[in-house]
């Protein structure tokens, strides 16, 4: 870590300072380069002094507000002081502050829908809106739920029936606090999680056009939501065939209660700012969304973007422990040296930063992925619906990783709640359990979207594309790794029953980052004279991809070069990178 990212004020008493204070826009160091590449020039220049604002929130007033809601978490209240049943949900003001923020002067759940947000004349691209989760997410978690929710909700709408998107949208994407509308969605029962086609949830249709919702939602997140898109069974056929959609407000028309009422909250290990709670359906209002016989197939665009969404929280986080790492490494002092001068805690902060660096590129990847084929691409919504399961799948799972890391670079004082690494510990667990856990999503990826969706082979494509801008050297290696774990994965899909389907799904990531890094460290020391990224695919060859004796030593040299390269934030020339890649 630079030193003058370390705050100004040295630690009394030899306590490593951490990041409070810093800039995290700036202090992250790999953004702002990779958006150079990602995003289009106007569109860059015009947002870089509002990713400095985001980088001065999140790393001072939203951290702290963040600190605060975690610690007062939101209080279900069943009745008012006369008598009604109510079942509200009351937020700290810290929470209330932060969705000002977030949805409001940010417009996190808006730019995708609105004109307009941040004083951009159009709608802002996937990469913009992703670009500021990921930043949002190095102080605040729990809060992204709804925001993603919301978001992905207003998406639903807009794709699958008009006239509800006309009456919802609007107040989806509002970003003032006296007309906004925050979404969720209410899928998960008792005896259905995973398995969403045991939903016992029953939808009657009622004379007017509307339906009747009876069932008991185990697990709603944002509880107190204005709206929440449900899944019920519509039609007495098994299984997920029999589902419809349909949109659930909290009131209706004339201001009068639905008949829904919220049983308790969950006593949550993590993101503890969010409200998520048991859902009672009794005899509810609600309106059908788009074809009442394809409920399943229209939540999964649900589904798709907060899984999207979940890894870039991922990424979010796991930058932030590294943030933490670096700061407290270069920050304390042991046996008269600095921490991060000793080889070993080097070693810790490259294995903290490699599934870091991994899990933005990919975010990038997916979210320029996105762009186009929201713009009608059909090969690249192929690309972006195998690369949504795999984001999901292995960033989720390397935060938990990367989150206990950070905590122990900081040591005891980074178990106690006072800094921010507890915290990190406790949301990046949930990653890999929202939206289908890790085996439910290797399933997804493998089976569904390379067995089933033919997306492998437009994923390969657009990724070796990329290599015709990196140097060969690197290049043949990197080609060779992809296309085996395709290979590989294409084996996964064809054998079936799901036993090669987590080792396939990290396969398809680790080669593709390995990618996205080479064609990175290239363009990058073309652009800016740092080719350091190239460094990073070599790693991942090694590590993440290459067998190793356990008992060998390795290319330490080579390591501890590179090594010393990141954490004393020494660009490489193209050369000098070529020469440890």
């Amino acid at each position: 870590m630079p030193d003058d990212l370390l705050p100004g004020k040295p630690p009394q008493g030899g306590i490593a300072s951490d990041a409070a204070g810093l800039n995290l826009y700036r202090a992250d160091g790999a953004l702002g380069p990779l958006l150079d590449l990602w995003m289009d020039e106007g569109l860059r220049a015009h947002l870089e002094p509002h990713l400095e604002t985001l980088g001065t929130l999140a790393g001072g007033r939203l951290d702290a507000l963040a600190r605060e809601a975690d610690r007062n978490g939101p209080v279900l209240v069943h009745r008012d002081r006369f008598g009604n049943d109510i079942d509200a949900v009351e937020h700290h003001p810290a929470y209330r502050a932060m969705q000002e923020i977030g949805l409001g002067r940010f417009g996190l759940a808006a730019m995708s829908h609105r004109e307009g947000v941040l004083g951009w004349p159009g709608k802002l691209p996937p990469i913009a809106k992703y670009a500021f989760q990921y930043l949002f997410a190095q102080a605040e978690f729990g809060l992204l739920c709804p925001i993603s929710m919301t978001d992905s909700m207003a998406r639903v709408l807009s794709r699958f029936d008009p006239a509800l998107a006309e009456t919802w949208v609007p107040a989806l994407s509002s970003q003032d606090p006296d007309a906004w509308a925050t979404g969720a969605m209410f899928m998960t029962e008792k005896q259905a999680g995973s398995d969403v086609g045991a939903t016992a949830t029953i939808a009657t249709p009622l004379p007017d056009g509307t339906w009747s919702l009876t069932g008991d939602k185990w697990f709603c997140s944002n509880a107190g939501c204005d709206a929440a898109l449900v899944l019920a069974r519509a039609r007495g056929v098994p299984g997920t065939a029999g589902l419809g959609l349909f949109l659930l407000p909290r009131t209706l028309p004339g201001g009068r209660r639905n008949r829904w009422r919220i049983v308790r909250l969950k006593d949550k290990l993590g993101t503890r700012s969010m409200a998520s709670g048991e859902v009672v359906l009794d005899g509810a209002v609600a309106y059908p969304v788009g074809d009442v016989t394809r409920g399943f197939a229209q939540m999964l665009e649900m589904v798709n973007v907060s899984r999207l969404s979940n890894g870039v929280r991922a990424a979010g986080m796991m930058r932030r422990a590294l943030i933490e790492a670096s700061v407290a490494a270069a920050g304390r002092a042991a046996f008269g040296r600095r921490v991060a001068d000793y080889p070993s805690a080097r070693r810790q902060l490259l294995k903290i930063r490699l599934p870091a660096e991994q899990a933005l590129s990919f975010t990038l990847f997916a979210a320029d992925v996105m762009g186009r084929a929201d713009a009608g691409d059909a090969e690249a919504a192929k690309v972006l619906r195998l690369a949504t399961p795999l984001l999901k799948f292995r960033a989720c799972r390397d935060a938990r990783k990367v989150a206990g890391d950070a905590m122990e670079m900081r040591g005891g004082n980074g178990y106690i709640e006072d800094f921010v690494e507890a915290r990190l510990v406790r949301d990046t667990h949930l990653g890999s359990i929202w939206e289908g856990t890790s085996n439910v999503v290797a399933e997804d990826a493998i089976a569904r979207a390379v067995g089933r969706g033919g997306c492998l082979a437009p994923f390969v494509a657009a990724l070796t594309e990329r290599l015709a801008e990196v140097p060969l050297p690197v290049a043949g290696p990197v080609a060779e790794a992809l296309n085996r774990a395709a290979a590989f994965a294409e084996e996964a899909a064809s054998v079936g029953e799901g036993m090669l389907n987590r080792q396939a799904s990290s396969g398809l990531y680790h080669a593709a980052t390995a990618v996205l890094f080479a064609w990175e460290g290239a363009r990058l020391a073309e652009m800016r004279g740092d080719a350091r990224r190239l460094t990073l695919a070599r790693l991942v060859l090694e590590h993440r991809l290459t067998a190793r004796d356990p008992l060998a030593r390795g290319d330490v040299a080579a390591e501890t070069a590179i090594a010393e390269a990141w954490v004393e934030d020494s660009p490489l020339s193209l050369a000098e990178a070529l020469a440890l890649a």
